[in-house]
């Protein structure tokens, strides 16, 4: 058992690093009370880092085909998430709703892709900036809000 996580520890230390990552901001979307919360963010970011790690390997297999292009899995990862975020946003009561979860699932996918690659630092900076995002523009809009629905009310 030891052997595994030894001869694994690289796998297993990128794709513990998105969950924590993705985690995260889903614990942001939770507190806010969104739909999309800590397993959706973990499970994205868990996954764009699976394929991401799936097309490295397959470099290494199939590097001497010709032709053959493995940063087509990263692009689909994208287009992907793009479904997953599209039912994520609905219109309700002449209101569009969403369009932030949707894009926090986007960006987790990201985080999920940077975790894939071993690129941490960017993964760790992003999920700082996403929570940022998050938590002090959120603070920052509710009081516009309120300005905003005060002038425009009919």
């Amino acid at each position: 058992m030891i052997q595994f996580f030894t001869q694994n520890s690289e796998i297993i230390i990128r794709l513990a690093v998105a969950v924590g990552l993705g985690m995260l901001i889903g614990a942001e979307r939770l507190l806010v009370h969104k739909e999309a919360g800590m397993k959706t963010h973990a499970l994205v970011s868990m996954g764009a880092a699976v394929f991401i790690i799936i097309s490295e390997f397959l470099v290494i297999k199939y590097s001497s085909l010709s032709g053959f292009n493995p940063a087509m899995i990263a692009g689909n990862i994208i287009a992907g998430i793009g479904f997953l975020g599209a039912g994520s946003i609905i219109f309700h009561e002449n209101k569009l709703q969403g369009i932030t979860t949707a894009s926090g699932i986007w960006v987790t996918a990201g985080i999920g892709m940077a975790c894939g690659f071993g690129l941490f630092t960017l993964a760790i900076i992003s999920t700082a900036l996403v929570l940022i995002i998050f938590i002090v523009l959120n603070v920052i809009e509710k009081p516009i809000k309120r300005i905003s629905e005060d002038n425009f009310k009919d």
